[in-house]
């Protein structure tokens, strides 16, 4: 190849985090320190607060039915706004409209208020903005599935463009919890199991969306993945290395290399102590550590939380004076408990200045945002095409690159003019191609009635557009979670009179029960949900060829599937053009390239798991309970063939240095496809155990047939890293083992030896793999 280009396995390390001056240097510290000293105690809190208009009987966050309004907004916000709680996402408005609304509303902030400063704007963005028609993206672990950061960046982008456009200015997005446990109801929203693709597909959300003005703000801070058994607000028992070696890179990578200016603080406790209240969590490692300088907001109703779940207040007041000692800034969705701020300062029983603290990032933040110059004078948009096709042709991209192709018996690609019968609960249900932070499941589903507001084609409505309607026959078979089995009958049928059967099944994501994943939706076991298995055994039974998809937002347990089914497709919740992905990989129009970002369980008796196990974490002859994968993590077929070749390492690195290592990938088949090249690594002696193999690099590159490419990765030593016995991040000298392939599979492997002083890592190391391809 001619072409010659370099890139991170991530996106490109941005500058170091900028002084909170920012904006106008001294001018604008300044003017901020300023205003605060004309500030009422009143006004100072009503900056610490956000304000969320609610109706009765809606249902988004968890316990939102015990807290009330006890004032109208324009009651509320006499004192001036910190934040307005989900203008557009609460329920389906027209985005014209209700920007209307919205520029008249921080009109008034600007001219009734006395010192008249709008306020901050925010809304989930997870999947695409949270608002009725806006286009819907594929799901977190669909862009851990891709390895792709650029794409995502893009993605990011395109959604910032539009929340920017309706005056939005921060967005809750994205989530950098590193999967612990695939039971979790939450898993849909997360990215991988391995802290760096987490932390360099994060980063990458964390770029493209600031690219457009709009703040990022990262979840949750931190340890929420770690619940015990899997359980939504489970106590977590992370010890400190695990914290630092895998919960905390992401979070870093993202302030540090990304600059995010906004963080949101876990719900659970940490070995007895809440994340809300711990200082040493949200000022100890984010602000003295990290150097982090933007605003910590609450999840929502969390600091109340401290009072009603964690019993660690006696009452609201005494839980939002923790919570903003800790370094909390802004209680969101609404001020219930730091309203009480005014009266603990009052009463003696609260130093101000920690109000002035918090009320201080909060005003640079809108100076940075513009929002102390502005004055809403200025007309809202008459219109903004939420779901415009560039929106679509992200969308599309990202899902053709995010199906994993899990399993293969040589039936797929189908041939043209095949009899397909497609199968399943997921095959004709607009909602089963998205994940629990979608508008569509998060909020549509509690407007019964009212139309989606984007083209959402079914797997059904693609295959049919893809194949032929002519040759196309389906039944559904069952419910996604019931133990209704009367469509089995029909099922069987169906696929008798069909050359092969397609069955999509999987998930429904919804909210604290009301799916089988998503927010509060855990799992006792890893079953597929209802009767599901119990149909595609039926059908195997026909005779027919299956094709097993698997729509979901958490990996299943499947192995037995991966040895009886004629092929396994794995859907991470695609979006709104994950269909048309789907139906393409069937017919060989897509090739598939999709990777794993989580392991397939063996079983849910041996979670939690992660492949960054130590030697005995996985199981031999000392158990016998093995806890050995169907499929680990980073698989994922192809309807052509890869050689990788010519692994090449330096003998030696100073461990103050970076390994140079470069593969050639050769296209050995007959189709032109992507393959992602990883590079694992293995640390052989060390002074606290190691994983077995951990992530290093990686980089997705598309070949011809028959061409090659030699990839070049250069890996500081620091991906290297770890926590010592006396809790110091360090680089160690000695022998490391490193490979191309899976993290199980090894394609070409070779020795390197990292000689010299042990090495202590600081804020200031390099984190980031680049890479190159000639």
């Amino acid at each position: 190849m001619t072409e010659v280009h370099a890139v991170v396995s991530g996106p490109a390390p941005a500058q170091a985090a900028p002084d909170h001056d920012r904006p106008d240097g001294h001018a604008g510290e300044t003017r901020v320190r300023e205003l605060l000293g004309r500030m009422t105690i009143e006004e100072k809190i009503a900056q610490l607060v956000g304000f969320w208009e609610k109706e009765d009987g809606e249902a988004v966050a968890p316990l939102q039915g015990e807290f009330g309004d006890a004032v109208k907004l324009e009651d509320f916000a006499r004192h001036g706004l910190g934040h307005l709680t989900r203008v557009y996402g609460t329920r389906p408005v027209d985005a014209a409209t209700r920007a209307a609304w919205l520029w008249n509303f921080q009109r008034d902030l600007v001219t009734r208020t006395r010192l008249g400063i709008p306020a901050i704007v925010h809304e989930e963005c997870l999947t695409g903005l949270s608002a009725w028609k806006a286009a819907t993206f594929p799901t977190p672990l669909a862009w851990g599935a891709a390895f792709d950061p650029e794409l995502v960046t893009e993605m990011a982008a395109a959604i910032g463009a539009s929340m920017r456009a309706l005056g939005i200015h921060q967005g809750l997005a994205p989530v950098l919890d590193v999967i612990q446990d695939p039971r979790w109801g939450r898993v849909d929203e997360c990215i991988a199991e391995d802290p760096y693709l987490v932390g360099t597909i994060g980063t990458s959300y964390v770029r493209g969306l600031q690219s457009q003005g709009v703040l990022a703000t990262l979840k949750h801070f931190a340890g929420y993945s770690a619940s015990r058994a899997g359980r939504n607000f489970a106590p977590v028992h992370a010890g400190p290395r695990e914290l630092a070696d895998v919960l905390f890179p992401p979070f870093e990578m993202a302030i540090l290399d990304g600059n995010a200016r906004s963080i949101m603080h876990s719900y659970t406790e940490i070995d007895g102590v809440p994340v809300a209240a711990d200082p040493t969590m949200l000022t100890g490692v984010l602000r003295d550590r990290w150097g982090f300088d933007g605003t910590v907001v609450s999840d929502y109703y969390g600091v109340a939380f401290l009072n009603l779940l964690h019993h660690v207040a006696a009452d609201h007041a005494e839980a939002a004076e923790q919570a903003l000692a800790a370094g909390i800034d802004i209680e969101l969705p609404t001020g219930d408990a730091y309203l009480t701020l005014g009266e603990r300062v009052r009463a003696g029983k609260l130093d101000e200045a920690l109000v002035d603290r918090a009320v201080l990032r909060v005003l640079r933040q809108k100076l940075e945002l513009g929002l102390l110059d502005a004055t809403f004078t200025d007309e809202p948009p008459p219109a903004v095409d939420l779901d415009a096709p560039e929106h679509r042709s992200i969308a599309r991209r990202l899902a053709e690159e995010s199906v994993v192709l899990v399993a293969n018996r040589d039936v797929l690609p189908l041939p043209a003019a095949r009899r397909v019968a497609v199968i399943g609960p997921n095959a004709d249900r607009p909602a089963a191609l998205f994940g629990c932070y979608s508008f569509l499941n998060h909020v549509l589903v509690q407007h019964p009635g009212v139309e989606t507001g984007i083209e959402v084609p079914t797997v059904l409505d693609a295959v049919r557009a893809e194949f032929g309607a002519d040759h196309v026959t389906w039944a559904a078979g069952c419910d996604v979670d019931t133990d209704d089995r009367s469509g089995f009958a029909e099922a069987v049928a169906t696929a008798s009179g069909a050359e092969v059967a397609v069955l999509v099944v999987g998930d429904h994501a919804g909210l604290f029960g009301r799916g089988t994943v998503g927010e509060g939706c855990d799992r006792e076991d890893l079953e597929l949900p209802g009767v599901q298995r119990e149909l595609v055994e039926a059908v195997l039974a026909t005779g027919t060829p299956v094709v097993l998809v698997l729509l979901t937002g958490r990996p299943y347990v499947v192995g037995w599937a991966l040895s009886r089914c004629a092929a396994v497709v794995q859907a991470f919740f695609p979006g709104e053009e994950g269909a048309g992905a789907i139906a393409g990989v069937l017919s060989g129009r897509v090739n598939p390239s999709g990777k794993l970002p989580i392991s397939l369980p063996g079983s849910a008796g041996a979670q939690p798991y992660s492949y960054l196990h130590p030697t005995l974490g996985e199981g031999s002859e000392v158990t016998n309970l093995p806890a050995t994968p169907a499929a680990a993590f980073g698989h994922g077929l192809s309807y052509t063939t890869f050689e990788h070749a010519g692994l090449t390492v330096p003998a030696t690195v100073p461990t103050d240095g970076a390994l140079r290592v470069t593969v050639r990938v050769t296209n050995t088949g007959a189709v032109a496809g992507d393959d992602v090249v990883q590079l694992y690594g293995r640390d052989l002696v060390a002074s606290v155990t190691r994983p077995v193999a951990q992530l290093l690099g990686y980089r997705r590159v598309h070949l011809e047939p028959g061409r090659s490419a030699t990839v070049e990765l250069t890996v500081p030593t620091t991906r290297l890293a770890f926590s010592d016995r006396t809790l110091t991040r360090v680089v160690e000298p000695g022998e490391v083992e490193l490979w191309v392939g899976t993290s199980a599979r090894r394609d070409t492997e070779a020795l390197t030896t990292l000689v010299g002083d042990t090495v202590p890592v600081t804020a200031e190391s390099p984190r980031w793999t680049t890479s190159e391809i000639r």
